[in-house]
């Protein structure tokens, strides 16, 4: 028997973001922008880290996997919020939700470590700048980054068997838009306190564990950037540290606030539009942070616009020829 037929329920109804008919097509219209500002702003963030030989650096590696992340955690959500935004029945399979959830944790947990990653690459960029190559060698990044997928696939497992193992034998609707845990728990008939508790130990030592390794990390690189004598040095270093500074005041405020409280304060329309915020919204932020903020980004986009252009003027010449 598979885990998942511990219930009378096949299938679950989102409620979705609104009941209003008259705003589902303006935020198809514009979650549909969204996304493919989402997809078209990482896929290039990704492609020019891969072929701009001046960007073949431990940060933007990791910065590259960061965008396949955000490309991953958003598809397995938005498109199905799309499709919903203009469906009458707002429906998803057991298993299907299961798979949503799954994908969703993987992903998003992946992006907290791989955030602590980027700010340990940082400290040691700034403040152990001679045994930067030997320390962040190519072994060392992709130890990094399988370790912050395989803690994200943990995660995932834990949390989805434990979710799917509850009984769900009274309503089927759900609350949101999309499989999260804290409206399925609410949903479920089980004694769900125990779980809860997983819940906030599993998170609390996934947040205290990242946010003591970037806060640890930021103490350190902003003393040694004020005992910088050089102004431009100075500005360079606050340039590149300050865009990972806002992704993760971003993403790790939204996820302090749904996860680190009390389920009794639980307010699931209110909690919709801020899971909305880090399940849309960031995935799209964070490239243009990185490219509006960091000058190597948009000189390395400038080239590739460069070479682009070139190309086409050469491509006419010899086609006039």
């Amino acid at each position: 028997m598979s885990w998942w037929n511990h219930t009378t329920i096949n299938e679950f109804i989102f409620l979705g973001l609104t009941n209003q008919t008259e705003l589902q097509l303006p935020l198809f219209v514009l979650f549909l922008n969204v996304y493919a500002v989402t997809l078209m702003e990482n896929l290039g963030m990704i492609l020019l880290i891969r072929f701009d030989t001046q960007l073949q650096t431990p940060m933007y590696f990791f910065l590259s996997h960061l965008a396949f992340v955000d490309i991953c955690y958003s598809s397995a959500i938005t498109p199905k919020m799309l499709v919903d935004l203009l469906a009458e029945r707002k429906n998803i399979r057991f298993s299907a939700c299961a798979t949503q959830m799954f994908l969703f944790v993987i992903f998003g947990i992946t992006e907290c470590i791989l955030l602590a990653v980027m700010a340990y690459d940082r400290y040691v960029a700034v403040c152990k700048p001679f045994h930067y190559p030997v320390i962040m060698s190519r072994k060392t990044c992709a130890w990094l980054v399988a370790g912050s997928y395989a803690v994200g696939l943990f995660h995932s497992f834990t949390h989805t068997i434990f979710t799917f193992t509850l009984s769900f034998c009274d309503s089927n609707k759900i609350n949101n838009y999309f499989c999260d845990i804290p409206p399925l728990l609410q949903l479920s008939c089980s004694d769900t306190r125990i779980y809860e508790m997983v819940i906030f130990v599993l998170v609390s030592i996934n947040c205290v564990t990242t946010t003591m390794t970037i806060s640890i990390s930021y103490t350190c690189i902003l003393i040694a950037i004020l005992r910088i004598s050089s102004t431009e040095s100075r500005h360079k270093a606050f340039s590149t540290c300050s865009s990972h500074m806002t992704v993760v005041a971003m993403f790790y405020g939204t996820i302090f606030f749904m996860y680190l409280r009390p389920s009794s304060t639980y307010t699931l329309d209110q909690d919709k539009v801020v899971s909305l915020f880090y399940t849309v919204m960031i995935p799209m932020l964070n490239p243009m942070i990185y490219t509006l903020r960091n000058q190597e980004v948009k000189c390395a986009l400038q080239r590739m616009i460069r070479r682009s252009v070139v190309a086409k003027w050469k491509s006419r010449t010899i086609e006039t020829l």
